[in-house]
């Protein structure tokens, strides 16, 4: 995929759109309108009675095109990443749609949700936490398939080598544990977990976080070619503008629970609205600060 740098020198992908136009309508692959989700404040040990409701979502709305990234950022606590465990049904919404092509999953039985999770994927911030430890890797990686019923037993261990070698690891990892890797690796495992079901949405929750920088860029370099190669779109949820920066084709800022601005990526860095947005941007353009670089 075509490069384009950023005013900073941040390599970050062309895009279809900008590269051939705006997107139709019909390229929308998820929709979320009037996203609302409010957590209960209970009172009593015995007997426990609701006193109030944390508001950690109050009506958020925007799509995701299919093979785009949108950027979800904020500081910690804003809702970004309640957000993407609504979306995925993780928690059920107090009220709103999502709709993943065009069907609202809000509405879906705990069985047609199932059904659904093949193509909707979520990468955690903790690689270890979200890895079985008590699981070899290629029992982690291949367990999607058994659920889902997925490509012939005798084929998994086929697949699953063929997948380690396309995140960047040695196929023969495959019989090793969790805690025999570094934190770049393991998150390059998770990413394989996520992608043997061949997704076509996956959510990011600072996927990148708990790594060191130079681990940083190659993770995000990993995920750029995933997407360029199998047309995924992205929900990429970070309080680190500069590596959203990176990735993102759309931007949206959230602060307490609401999106207070959004627009391209590069419009709202050049051209910020609201002073909370400038804030969250300077910080990001430290220059003592690490940049993805081409």
């Amino acid at each position: 995929m075509a490069e384009q740098m950023t005013s900073t020198g941040a390599a970050r992908p062309a895009t279809q759109a900008s590269a051939n136009g705006a997107k139709s309508k019909d390229d929308t692959i998820l929709e979320v309108n009037d996203l609302v989700m409010h957590f209960p404040l209970t009172r009593g040990i015995i007997v426990q009675r609701k006193v109030g409701a944390v508001q950690a979502v109050d009506g958020v709305s925007f799509k995701v095109r299919r093979g785009e990234t949108l950027g979800l950022v904020g500081e910690s606590g804003c809702g970004k990443s309640t957000t993407g465990r609504a979306i995925l049904q993780l928690y059920k919404p107090t009220a709103g749609e999502v709709k993943f092509e065009g069907r609202d999953l809000t509405k879906l039985d705990a069985g047609e949700m199932r059904k659904m999770r093949r193509y909707l994927q979520m990468i955690f911030q903790d690689p270890y936490a979200s890895l079985n430890p008590r699981m070899t890797v290629g029992s982690i990686i291949s367990e999607p398939m058994q659920i889902h019923n997925l490509v012939e037993r005798g084929k998994r261990n086929e697949r699953v080598q063929e997948l380690l070698e396309t995140v960047g690891l040695n196929p023969y990892f495959a019989n090793r544990y969790p805690h025999e890797f570094s934190g770049g690796q393991r998150q390059r495992i998770a990413i394989a977990r996520a992608m043997i079901l061949k997704p076509k949405l996956v959510v990011l929750d600072e996927p990148t976080s708990a790594l060191d920088r130079s681990v940083q860029k190659q993770v995000v370099e990993l995920l750029r070619e995933l997407q360029a190669a199998h047309a995924l779109s992205y929900l990429f949820i970070s309080h680190d503008l500069a590596v959203v920066r990176a990735m993102a084709d759309y931007l949206i800022v959230m602060r307490q629970g609401r999106i207070v601005e959004q627009g391209p990526t590069e419009e709202v860095f050049d051209v910020p609205r609201e002073n909370y947005t400038r804030t969250l941007i300077e910080a990001a353009l430290d220059p003592t600060r690490f940049r993805l670089t081409a």
